[in-house]
């Protein structure tokens, strides 16, 4: 039999979701990264130019992933509070060190291990605003996710028209012990005194237990 021809999917409104074992992810790890950078929206050069590289080095993206596994255990990978997970232990999701320096060419990346794919109930992909920008306005993101034997999956965020400093981006729920990813792009405002983690928390009804985190 001819060998599996396997694409690269593109998760849009209108086809939000897909199976991780349709596009060969089904071992091994994957990575899903979030790449940035601040809409050109800037003519001429001199001062503007300035302020738009400005943007470029005030912004803090903390990409993160709120967790359930199988066993009922809770959690969130993230920056703050050095919560970066691990790939061979639980969570079996891993975040990369913490880039502070705004390079955009990488950007931010975060492993899920796909060999233990049986033992997660869901994870929810979130990015948050740390500080240098007020919201998402002037930003355009793609986010992919590449499993290591399989066809990449991405898709782009909409351009945010809400004062929001926390988007969810990818929910990824056990279904029969298939992995399937699916686009939320969703941006959240969190009310005040209200942290950007418990905002998703409340949105997708994770129930956690929060601490104040510092960074």
């Amino acid at each position: 039999a001819p060998p599996v021809r396997l694409s690269k999917v593109t998760l849009t409104k209108a086809a939000p979701s897909v199976s991780l074992t349709k596009q060969g992810g089904t071992s091994g790890s994957m990575r899903v990264n979030l790449n940035w950078q601040v809409r050109k929206q800037f003519s001429g050069w001199g001062a503007k130019r300035g302020r738009a590289v400005a943007l470029h080095n005030d912004l803090d993206l903390d990409l993160c992933a709120l967790f359930e596994l199988a066993d009922g255990s809770k959690g969130v990978v993230q920056a703050l509070g050095n919560a970066f997970g691990s790939l061979h232990l639980p969570p079996y999701i891993h975040l990369d060190g913490d880039d502070r320096t705004g390079a955009v060419e990488s950007g931010e990346n975060l492993t899920i291990n796909l060999d233990h794919r049986t033992d997660f109930r869901r994870i929810l992909v979130f990015v948050t605003i740390y500080e240098g920008a007020r919201s998402f306005a002037d930003l355009h993101a793609t986010v992919t996710l590449q499993p290591q034997f399989g066809a990449a999956i991405d898709f782009s965020l909409d351009e945010c028209t809400v004062p929001s400093t926390v988007c969810a981006l990818a929910l990824i729920s056990n279904q029969g012990g298939d992995l399937v990813v699916q686009r939320e792009a969703r941006y959240l405002v969190p009310e005040r005194g209200v942290s950007p983690q418990r905002t998703v928390d409340r949105a997708y009804g994770w129930g956690m237990n929060w601490t104040p985190g510092r960074k």
